[in-house]
């Protein structure tokens, strides 16, 4: 059984609107988050992933905006007689700088970013940016917030915490500085963590060690995931669900069997196959790679984003028709023409 959506995003656009023209950063984008699952959304850089994320804690910086769309968050929460109820808002419609959108941010819905020494300020101890994240949203004193902060960075795998937390994130590697930003993100026990390539900036046995840790934490805090990553090993370790984007547009989405063992987009199919394999390279044969290049964001094709890389393209149709959303089963759809019912 399918467990109940946490975070619902129906026809999202971003857009950034500069003096060169409009950058359609994200641009009617659908899918959903569910409780206590990894949802994995990968593509080439500039496809709108990081955009997206930034969508749901409103924090596009300028001069990108929402511009149309909903982005449903069904926010967990108890009533007086203690029973689990739901209440849902639209992130979309919320002001950046209000006082609701703050109060969910680092409290409900936390995210690590890609470079933690750009994340974490140069100037202020690790115990000072965690313990700061947990008096902003609990009722704690300073005494009960430097022992949780302690506790969250032995529990993300520092070690001597006590002594760790009175340094400055550059006395520390960058794997460390990623396991602070984890504990920062995790200091209030959120709904959803958003991870924006959390793993970019370590070494492949950080990246491993990392990545073990944060399913560790899911079982133990029950928490949703929202990774997103260039590499598909960790997606196919990682994931629940996944969705693959292409220039600002969901290209196809299902679950994790189905797009590594079934994947139906030409996009899709193209991204699996230029995996390296074991026991291929005696045959000397090189790694297939995706035709062209990713479109320049002010002059988009027409039709589908894809089209002009696509070995299936079909004139006067692929090039005419934006494909809509196709379902393929239960969580599963793809946009693209082939599989349209004639």
């Amino acid at each position: 059984m399918e467990s109940p959506a946490l975070i619902e995003i129906k026809n999202l656009k971003t857009h950034f609107f500069l003096d060169e023209g409009t950058v359609q950063a994200v641009n009617g984008v659908d899918f959903s988050i569910h409780q206590h699952k990894t949802l994995c959304v990968v593509g080439e850089s500039g496809c709108g992933k990081s955009v997206t994320a930034r969508s749901i804690l409103q924090i596009v910086d300028q001069p990108g905006r929402i511009v149309e769309g909903e982005i449903l968050f069904h926010r967990p929460s108890r009533s007086d007689n203690g029973s689990e109820t739901t209440e849902t808002i639209d992130l979309a419609a919320l002001n950046p700088r209000g006082r609701e959108i703050r109060a969910i941010r680092g409290q409900d819905i936390s995210m690590i970013f890609q470079e933690p020494m750009t994340s974490l300020s140069p100037i202020h101890t690790v115990g000072n940016q965690v313990t700061e994240a947990i008096k902003l949203h609990t009722d704690m004193l300073d005494d009960e917030a430097k022992e949780h902060s302690i506790e969250l960075l032995r529990r993300v795998g520092i070690p001597r915490p006590e002594e760790r937390f009175d340094t400055y994130p550059f006395e520390l590697s960058g794997g460390m500085r990623q396991r602070v930003m984890i504990a920062m993100a995790l200091s209030c026990n959120p709904a959803l963590l958003i991870a924006d390539e959390p793993t970019t900036a370590v070494d492949v046995t950080t990246q491993a060690q990392i990545l073990e840790l944060l399913e560790e934490l899911q079982d133990e805090f029950g928490m949703a995931i929202m990774l997103i990553t260039h590499d598909l090993g960790v997606v196919a370790e990682m994931a629940d669900d996944v969705v693959v984007m292409y220039l600002g547009q969901v290209a196809e989405r299902g679950d994790v069997d189905s797009i590594f063992h079934d994947p139906k987009h030409p996009y899709t199919q193209s991204l699996l196959k230029s995996i390296p394999r074991l026991g291929v390279s005696r045959n000397r044969q090189r790694l297939d790679s995706i035709r062209g290049m990713v479109p320049d964001p002010y002059n988009r094709p027409t039709g589908c984003m894809f089209g002009p890389r696509c070995d299936h393209f079909m004139p006067g149709r692929c090039d005419a028709i934006n494909p809509p959303a196709i379902p393929l089963g239960p969580g599963r759809e793809v946009h693209c023409l082939l599989y349209e019912e004639e």
